[in-house]
């Protein structure tokens, strides 16, 4: 019966996306994803690269517009929003939003033929990241506060509850991570309440040789107005990519 009750609760936790919601004349690209409709933003059309940005669970993808166009001009960025978040269609679970990466990045390689295809995946979107780069050929991969697993992480915050039962999706990327064949960044928060550092730390331990920026004074939500967050980030993205065949 506790279980019972807690679930709804866990799930709303998980993707908290009211404060995301947008009406859909806001958004600007759509794609339809087996009946629902992913809506979103595309940013500077016509670039000779591609960047897919998987934000975090409460995240608002429209804030970063401006931010995008500016520090990645040699980009067409797109920022779609997850099921149930933004103005998308659907219920958010694992298992949709891995099948949505998939998806969007089948369409921008349609769209952007021969495009290099880079991703970046914050905190949530770290493990939708993950999931993605083991399925399809992407040229870097950008985790942003990632966890070893969402599990993991949610009993680290909610001791003493039954997290394991509660928690569906349990977006497990330390188990998949060793399959990742494009280069990796991990940006890493030091005081990080959400995803403790340990969790960044066990991923790390998990990937074959990735680059690791740390940031020692940032936590979950600030890391983003580092000085050095975005440039490391667009250093990344400018160096060696995966042999392309």
């Amino acid at each position: 019966m506790l279980d019972a009750l807690l679930a709804p609760l866990a799930r709303e936790l998980i993707y908290p996306r009211r404060g995301t919601r947008v009406a859909v004349d806001d958004s600007m690209h759509e794609l339809d994803v087996d009946g629902a409709v992913l809506r979103g933003w595309v940013v500077n059309p016509g670039r000779t690269r591609v960047l897919v940005y998987f934000g975090g669970n409460g995240e608002r993808l429209d804030l970063w517009r401006e931010v995008m166009a500016d520090l990645f001009p040699d980009h067409t960025t797109y920022l779609m929003a997850y099921r149930g978040y933004g103005a998308s269609d659907g219920q958010p679970s694992q298992r949709a939003l891995s099948a949505d990466a998939v998806a969007l990045v089948d369409h921008v390689g349609e769209r952007h033929p021969g495009a290099p295809v880079d991703v970046i995946g914050r905190s949530l979107g770290s493990g939708v990241a993950v999931h993605v780069a083991t399925q399809r050929t992407v040229e870097h991969v950008v985790l942003v506060t990632p966890f070893d697993s969402l599990a993991a992480t949610a009993m680290d915050l909610f001791p003493g509850l039954p997290v394991a039962r509660l928690i569906e999706d349990h977006w497990d990327s330390a188990a998949v991570a060793a399959s990742l064949e494009a280069p990796v960044l991990v940006v890493r928060a030091g005081r990080d309440e959400i995803v403790r550092p340990e969790r960044t730390d066990l991923l790390v331990g998990s990937l074959s040789d990735p680059v690791v920026a740390s940031f020692p004074e940032a936590d979950h939500n600030s890391i983003s107005d580092d000085p050095g967050y975005w440039s490391s980030i667009v250093a990344f993205l400018d160096g060696p990519a995966t042999p392309r065949t």
